[in-house]
């Protein structure tokens, strides 16, 4: 009987690949961005403009929107583990271990988001529609996002096994989140805003549900690119039918290897400060620029700004984080982004495109952080690999989107409440000059403190230096040359 391998022995990956399978190109790189793309037209669409659709059309309070933000964030602590271990341990379908979810969950996926955005739910009464968004809001965000998400990010570890390639993945994924972000960020606002006889800024319902409408579809057609252009090359073995563990006790051996996974906990640490200041000021632009500065189309220009600065870096992204590190450049551009957004914070500037031209700059660091991002998750896995001889992509990513819907909570959850403490009207045209001081002082003052804290996660918590990342990568190559 031939010796078992090491692979065989512990779940890990295997290099074997199909020999009819075409190599790695671009097809892979457009398909991948185009599930970005796709999740993004109503991540971004949600976490930009919803809850100023719940409280400016619908009128419900800044409070309550903040709690159902929290409440489904609770959920998505069981629903996100879960689909992770659903990916690792479900046996792969013919058309391999991640894409068959692509294909199930895409078109409840792009239903869910469409239903959230149905402006006749404004003429309901307040009881039906805290029912109403609740539901649509669960049913998208913690079942349908989480069923094509988890399997979308742990796709990048079975496209290629080289570490330049899943590089390369993580700067096409994050200009698709940049065209889906300048694209949402532009047209929206031109789209739902008009200016009324006094000169404010209003809103048109139903065209909250016309944009909906257009972006399912596009989602749609943009999933199925991601799933006809993308090929998973790496196989994973069947798990081995001798293993007498109980499902408690893989459950149990797992999160022991997470909770002591240092790199895991560092690069989660700095996703929920990162997050919440990504999606605060995404939240409380639609607030900053109509209500402080009075200008739509300021609101239209930070959108395509910050996409501006994500395609300039984008081309230099890699090759700064090969010579430097990703860490080290990434802690770097982070203190960069929270000295400029402190600079705002005390400037208190009032002329929008003054503004603009700062946070541009400020933005700079933080864009290009994330561009590099997902390639610190291929990283983690490794180093997991390397620590406990398992390979889990799914459950790894699951413990990081997790990490990065806490984040989203704690942004969209803090957003509502504060504007309730800084006595926003839901529903008003107009709020008072207090008011607009205090949006302004929220929507630059968390980014500085968050950026920071980022930096400090990355410099003090996060283990996986250059000289690291280097040493676990040929640990596994030796590793993988023994099987062979």
């Amino acid at each position: 009987m031939a010796r078992e391998s090491y692979a065989e022995k512990n779940g890990t990956l295997s290099t074997d690949t199909k020999k009819d399978v075409r190599p790695f190109g671009i097809k892979d790189k457009i398909g991948y961005m185009a599930g970005d793309i796709a999740n993004d037209m109503f991540f971004i669409f949600a976490s930009s403009f919803l809850m100023v659709y719940y409280t400016n059309v619908l009128g419900i309070s800044g409070a309550a929107v903040g709690t159902l933000f929290l409440v489904s964030r609770i959920v998505d602590a069981f629903t996100d583990i879960g689909m992770g271990r659903i990916v690792d341990t479900f046996k792969p379908a013919k058309d391999g271990r991640f894409k068959p979810w692509i294909r199930r969950v895409a078109p409840f996926a792009v239903i869910a988001g469409f239903l959230m955005f149905v402006y006749v739910v404004k003429d309901w009464s307040m009881p039906a529609k805290m029912i109403y968004v609740y539901v649509t809001y669960l049913f998208w965000g913690s079942i349908c996002y989480t069923g094509i998400n988890i399997p979308y990010g742990s796709m990048a570890s079975v496209i290629s096994d080289k570490a330049e390639d899943r590089a390369v993945l993580s700067t096409f994924r994050s200009v698709g989140a940049s065209i889906a972000s300048m694209f949402i960020s532009f047209a929206v606002p031109l789209i739902v805003y008009t200016t009324n006889n006094s000169g404010d800024q209003v809103i048109i319902p139903e065209r909250f549900t016309m944009i909906a409408g257009v972006f399912a579809m596009v989602a749609l057609a943009l999933y199925a690119v991601l799933y006809f252009w993308t090929e998973e090359r790496i196989q994973l073995p069947e798990k081995d039918a001798s293993n007498t563990e109980t499902v408690g006790e893989q459950m149990k051996s797992i999160v022991k290897g997470l909770t002591t996974n240092r790199a895991l906990l560092g690069i989660i640490s700095a996703a929920v400060f990162l997050l919440l200041a990504q999606i605060l000021v995404g939240t409380m632009n639609a607030y900053l620029y109509t209500t402080y500065f009075n200008s739509a189309s300021g609101l239209a220009a930070a959108g395509i700004l910050g996409t501006v600065g994500v395609l300039v870096l984008a081309p230099f992204a890699s090759k700064i984080a090969a010579r430097f590190g990703k860490k080290e450049s990434g802690t770097i551009g982070l203190l960069i982004s929270a000295a400029m957004y402190g600079m705002i914070f005390f400037l208190q500037i009032n002329n929008v495109w003054v503004f603009l031209a700062f946070s541009f700059i400020g933005n700079l660091g933080m864009n290009y952080f994330n561009i590099i991002i997902w390639a610190f998750i291929s990283d983690i896995i490794d180093y997991q690999e390397v620590r406990t001889g398992k390979r889990e992509d799914g459950t790894i990513y699951a413990v990081y989107s997790f990490s990065r819907k806490i984040g989203q909570a704690l942004a969209g959850g803090l957003g509502g409440f504060a504007l309730t403490a800084i006595g926003f009207v839901s529903g008003a045209s107009v709020q008072s000059t207090e008011v607009a001081n205090n949006i302004y002082r929220i929507a630059t003052g968390v980014p500085m403190a968050a950026y920071l804290f980022v930096a400090i996660s990355l410099a003090f918590i996060y283990p996986l230096g250059k000289k690291q990342v280097l040493e676990n990568t040929r640990i596994l190559q030796e590793r993988r040359a023994a099987e062979k």
